[in-house]
């Protein structure tokens, strides 16, 4: 009996800790379209209207490939300090004035696009 009730509990726990990612995904969704669609898409794809207009063109963050050779900190530093901190394209603004909670939304939001 015990281990059949550490089990549920341990469910419910990852029950929980899923639905707390997903509502992440969304917040950070509502932020990238405010922040980052003009450039990067609505989708991440790198087809913003204003895409058109810079060299280098922004990154297509639905690509598997980045997403599989960036992790999490970088994704974030990026957001907050710029693409120029991090070797990047100084075209990449900073939203250093994010709180930390906007950064890990809109890193879960990136993460969601992966094809």
């Amino acid at each position: 009996m015990r281990v059949l009730i550490t089990a549920l509990v341990l469910s419910a726990g990852s029950l929980l800790a899923h639905s707390a990612l997903a509502a992440d995904a969304e917040a950070g969704e509502a932020k990238f379209k405010q922040l980052c669609a003009t450039c990067h898409g609505p989708t991440g794809q790198g087809d913003g209207p204003a895409s058109a207009a810079l060299n280098p063109k922004p990154r297509n963050m639905s690509d598997s490939e980045w997403q599989e050779s960036v992790d999490d900190e970088h994704i974030a530093t990026v957001i907050s300090k710029g693409g120029a901190a991090v070797g990047l394209s100084p075209m990449m603004t900073a939203f250093g004035h994010l709180s930390d909670e906007d950064v890990d939304n809109l890193v879960a939001y990136i993460r969601s696009l992966d094809d």
